[in-house]
């Protein structure tokens, strides 16, 4: 009892202690690295698409392919997380995702760059729920959600590396050559696995021979599978709403509007500065008022504004008001982390966290499909303006099915 006793202090210390510090840390880099791999392939899309020759409907598929293979390694590396511990899983998924990254940089044809995006999903899907259990694990209730929003911040620094990335190595020396830069992540994995162990909670766990798979928690009683429900929906209309942010506005910029590439660099800074300020004020504001109704008005904001900011075709309107809907659409990833680990005992807490999470996002990649539906029929900014609609499906999720867990400790 020892052990459980010292976790208990260090999940409710005030102070944060080294090993917060670190967990913090390698999570938060490693949610950049995966924001980084994803979001090359959206910045890239008029290039590959060039190379390939490519109709809008196959760029559609590309993301929905890589975000179906984070459904499916969301689920496994989600288990064995529970299973074998958080930290060995957190580098294998770096490592697959890194490598059929700089694969694709050498793929021939389509078909081939096709297999290797969905490999290197299996890897994207498993970084997130474990990373976020981490720190969920490890830092203390009060300040949970504002842990866990600067590890959502990690992915918008991705995104500024991999416009940063393609703009300067892909615009230099071709978008081979910015895919080939995502197999740097893998030397990140050494440092994670020298200086890095399990949190307490899990090794208790370990200890008294409880690592089991525990898949079924989700579903134990209709309480439970209540929220299950809800809090995919949730994560699958903040996935599909920000990828069809990031993946299709660029397009639309140089495609409907008719400006350089080089032009969608300004527009992404700017959101993603917008998205970076409502992390880390959404995570406080989890902290501070609680879950339910910080989502519920940050959805019920975002439905309003996304519509109206679709009407919009003044490139300098675009730019200064992504801030503004970046702030709300994707400031709510900051509370993910904490919102799914506090529903979820400890035996499938990485499960829960993945697979929630992940199978959200395959459904907002198959979404992506309708996107270039409608773009293909009428335009990429009437596609987008539906993506209203969904928010008020999510506040309705938080309304009926989402239970409320401020200052919740963890089973």
């Amino acid at each position: 009892m020892k052990t459980e006793s010292n976790s208990v202090k260090q999940v409710e210390s005030e102070k944060a202690t080294p090993y917060q510090k670190k967990t913090l840390f390698a999570s938060t880099v490693g949610y950049a690295l995966d924001g980084m791999d994803m979001m090359i392939l959206g910045v890239c899309f008029s290039l590959i698409s060039v190379s390939f020759n490519l109709s809008k409907t196959d760029l559609g598929t590309l993301t929905s392919v890589t975000l179906l293979g984070a459904v499916l390694g969301g689920i496994l590396f989600g288990v064995l997380a529970d299973k074998y511990g958080r930290v060995r899983v957190f580098s294998w998924t770096i490592l697959i995702f890194s490598l059929f990254t700089g694969l694709c940089a050498i793929s021939p044809n389509y078909e081939s760059f096709l297999i290797f995006r969905f490999l290197s999903g299996l890897g994207l899907g498993g970084e997130f729920g474990i990373g976020m259990t981490l720190v969920s694990e490890s830092w203390p209730k009060n300040k949970r959600s504002r842990a866990t929003s600067i590890v959502a911040l990690g992915f918008q620094a991705g995104i500024i590396l991999s416009t940063l990335t393609v703009n300067f190595v892909g615009q230099a020396y071709g978008w081979r050559w910015a895919f080939a830069v995502g197999v740097l992540p893998a030397l990140f994995v050494a440092w994670t696995r020298k200086g890095l162990d399990e949190p307490e909670i899990w090794l208790n766990l370990k200890d008294q021979n409880k690592n089991e798979i525990a898949v079924g928690k989700l579903f134990k009683t209709p309480k439970t599978t209540a929220t299950t429900i809800g809090l995919t929906i949730a994560c699958a209309v903040q996935n599909f709403g920000f990828y069809g942010l990031m993946v299709w506005m660029p397009s639309m910029i140089a495609s409907e509007l008719k400006l350089p590439f080089k032009d969608t660099l300004y527009w992404t800074i700017s959101t993603t500065i917008g998205m970076s300020l409502g992390i880390l004020i959404f995570g406080w504001l989890c902290d501070k008022f609680g879950r339910r109704p910080s989502y519920i008005i940050f959805l019920l904001i975002s439905a309003v504004s996304i519509w109206f900011y679709f009407q919009q075709t003044d490139m300098i309107i675009l730019i200064i008001f992504g801030s503004a809907i970046g702030f709300f659409v994707n400031g709510m990833m900051g509370g993910y982390g904490a919102l799914l680990a506090e529903h979820y005992p400890t035996d499938a807490r990485s499960s829960a966290e993945n697979i929630i999470f992940n199978v959200g996002r395959g459904i907002a990649g198959i979404s992506q499909v309708l996107i270039a539906y409608f773009a293909t029929m009428y335009s990429i900014s009437y596609a987008l303006a539906l993506l209203s609609a969904t928010y008020l499906l999510s506040a309705a999720a938080f309304v009926f099915l989402i239970p409320e867990t401020k200052g919740k400790a963890l089973e």
